[in-house]
């Protein structure tokens, strides 16, 4: 077959940069010099071409070695686009996807891209085998599926690249399959050099002691719809995007499809333009949902795990993380879907409501992957959970809230500050409750002209009253559950018995 009878799909040729270069000759370094069945890995932010890097890798590796190459993806959709970027560098590849069952015409290419199941299943069935292959490189590689192959390719050399080296299994360390790590240049140097656009995140806290964590060490899809699709979290997500995103593209991720079809369902009952997508809709509904969504410039697209990786859009100005993750990796593929740079865009906009932040620092912040690549169970060990985030929080009142005290000079109270001085006094810690019971207490009565007005409005300190007390329970340490529960009920009594109190000494004072 001649290659022009082919219908070929060919991605424009990158230029590349300086880093890349650089990069390049590094891996070439071990390449030339290191053992035949050597393995390496690679890794670069999202964002940084990793696909161009090892198209150029392919390109040279060919020209100098009597040797082919196979680049695995987990995807059919990336298969795609390899395939594509190879043939931007000239390199003559065919796809091994399903309908492939043998291959009579591989000596009329020098490369093969496949996704790793499809190749398992097609070298186990017998029926294909790849002679000759020098060079794997494996795509995405902390996904673990590739394991499969080692034993195919014993006498190759194997480049894994990924942008989180980090095997998404804690019980297939990276380290145990790869001899060494080479790091790439970090997110805030793509940044400062304008190869990536710059990230500001807004972060809002979020209770996420009720989420349950499953085999994968992640949190369970169903204890994170329990909680993201009840109404105040979707009252807190509504607001959050009319503060810092209203009129942006934006792209929200999700843990349950269950609460990615509420949040399509509250804004487009608040009058938004939304979409919602997840792995169950059709290849038609999803080619016009996100040409809707690449067309449409306030577009909102409400989507569950299907568009983290294999998904290029570079107008997307807000990610919104509407979902908690124990993920490194699927923290830095969501929030890398909107560092895309355009001449137009130099910064993109972040809303956090998962803690996520806190857990594992800014996206932009530095990360030492040859400690989490040498020692991942002491880098995932001492990773921050959620009740010592929890504690950490600091009670912020709403506008329309705060608008309700507008009388009060001063709604905040630092419970820690005041347990300080309660201690260094040899007072008794309840005396901190006393004085937050009092300041909730005359906010209510000076706020309002009845009693039973009072009363109702310190219904809506609800919030505050459960961050004090947290915050007091900490203070004590070595609090139960069950004890933290009993604070806030027995709080909430005694506030509307001193509204009470405090109201009648308004009226006596008046008479």
């Amino acid at each position: 077959m001649q290659q022009k009878e082919l219908e070929v799909e060919v991605e424009e040729r990158k230029e590349l940069y300086s880093y890349q270069k650089g990069d390049i000759d590094a891996i070439f370094e071990r390449l030339d010099n290191a053992a035949p069945n050597y393995h390496l890995l690679y890794q670069l932010p999202t964002g940084g071409g990793k696909t161009v890097i090892f198209s150029e890798i392919v390109r040279r590796y060919l020209s100098h070695h009597d040797k082919k190459v196979v680049v695995l993806t987990h995807r059919i959709e990336l298969c795609k686009q390899t395939s594509k970027m190879l043939n931007g560098f000239d390199v003559t590849n065919k796809i091994i996807n399903s309908k492939v069952k043998e291959l009579p015409d591989q000596n009329e290419y020098s490369c093969f891209v496949a996704m790793v199941e499809t190749l398992k299943n097609r070298i186990n069935d017998e029926k294909l085998h790849l002679d000759n292959i020098g060079l794997v490189i494996i795509d995405e590689a902390h996904y673990n599926s590739f394991r499969k192959l080692l034993s195919s390719f014993k006498n190759a050399f194997i480049l894994g690249v990924t942008a989180t080296p980090l095997s998404s299994n804690i019980k297939l360390p990276m380290n145990e399959n790869y001899n060494e790590l080479i790091v790439g240049d970090t997110i805030s140097s793509l940044i400062e050099k304008g190869f990536l656009a710059k990230a500001t995140t807004y972060s809002y806290d979020v209770g996420l002691t009720s989420l349950k964590v499953g085999i994968n060490g992640d949190y369970t899809v169903k204890s994170s719809d329990d909680l993201y699709s009840n109404m105040m979290m979707q009252e807190k997500l509504l607001h959050a995007y009319t503060e810092k995103s209203l009129g942006k593209k934006t792209l929200i991720f999700n843990n349950g499809i269950n609460t990615s079809l509420y949040v399509y369902e509250t804004f487009r009952e608040a009058g938004f333009e939304i979409r919602h997508l997840d792995n169950t809709s059709s290849a038609e509904e999803r080619k016009d949902i996100l040409h809707w969504f690449k067309k449409t410039p306030d577009a909102i697209l409400t989507s569950v795990g299907i568009l983290t990786t294999g998904f290029d859009e570079p107008t997307v100005e807000t990610i919104i993380l509407n979902r908690a993750t124990k993920s490194l990796t699927l923290y830095f593929q969501m929030i890398g879907r909107g560092s895309r740079k355009l001449p137009e865009k130099d910064k993109f906009t972040v809303i956090d409501l998962g803690n996520n932040a806190a857990r594992f620092g800014l996206w932009n912040e530095p990360v030492d992957w040859q400690h989490i690549f040498k020692s991942p169970e002491f880098y995932l060990e001492n990773l921050r959970d959620d009740a010592e985030i929890e504690t950490h929080f600091k009670y912020q009142m709403p506008a329309e809230l705060r608008a309700k005290f507008s009388k009060t000079a001063d709604v905040s109270f630092d419970v820690d500050e005041e347990h300080k001085k309660v201690i260094a006094q040899n007072l008794r810690s309840k005396i901190v409750l006393e004085k937050s019971l009092d300041q909730h207490a005359s906010m209510c009565v000076d706020n309002t002209e009845e009693l039973y007005d009072a009363k109702i409005l310190a219904r809506e300190l609800q919030d505050d009253i459960e961050s004090r007390m947290k915050r007091y329970a900490a203070c004590l340490s070595h609090c139960s559950k069950n004890y933290r529960e009993w604070l806030i009920e027995d709080y909430k009594l005694k506030l509307t018995l001193l509204i009470g109190k405090k109201y009648r000494e308004s009226l006596f004072e008046k008479d």
